[in-house]
């Protein structure tokens, strides 16, 4: 019987932040070439010159990849806003976004396509890494502007204001044929999302 102590747990090694961000605009160029199901593994590694076992340390699999990924590329702050007013914080949310971002986000849902609903682990990955945090930030927004008074908190259109706002991204490329840009999101946001809130 072996007397040596057992060898310690193999750590995760970190990346530096300027190789993860190469990494994850290697994830997302490769999934608005060839979509989310032909992306793999080797693929990410051949365009990053990664190993798939460096690969697999740092992400439990291709869902977690892409959504963090995804996740990288939202522009940042967003937590941060605070007009003073819910019209100030929508519009101000608009503002970090350009006509080049929003048309690589396009891209983007396309690359995804029917995925995100057959492919339960993409679901979940997408939901704890991208859609619960704006949800967050969604619903401190609002509750701010019903503890100013400017919302009813029994106002009905409250639980659906995330709704609006997909629908009217997703409903500008399919209806109008074009990349939705900032003055069509902030027309859209005075004519139906404060509307439907009675601002």
């Amino acid at each position: 019987m072996s007397t040596e102590p057992p060898k310690p747990a193999a750590r995760r090694t970190r990346l530096t932040p300027e190789r993860e961000a190469e990494l994850y605009e290697a994830v997302l160029a490769l999934l608005r070439e060839v979509g989310y199901d032909a992306l793999t593994m080797d693929a990410v590694a051949a365009r990053t010159h990664s190993s798939k076992a460096t690969l697999y340390r740092q992400w439990n699999g291709k869902p977690e990849l892409v959504a963090k990924a995804l996740r990288h590329n939202k522009p940042g702050g967003i937590e941060s806003i605070d007009t003073g007013s819910v019209r100030g914080d929508f519009h101000a949310m608009v503002c970090q976004a350009d006509t080049e971002q929003m048309e690589k986000d396009t891209a983007l849902m396309r690359g995804l396509g029917h995925s995100v609903h057959t492919n339960p682990e993409l679901h979940r990955a997408l939901r704890e890494w991208l859609i619960e945090p704006e949800l967050v930030w969604l619903d401190t927004l609002l509750r701010r502007a019903v503890d100013r008074g400017e919302l009813a908190a029994d106002n009905p259109a409250i639980p659906f204001v995330a709704h609006m706002m997909i629908g009217g991204f997703l409903a500008c490329p399919l209806i109008e044929d074009r990349v939705p840009d900032a003055g069509y999101l902030s027309r859209y946001i005075d004519a139906v999302i404060l509307p439907a809130l009675g601002v």
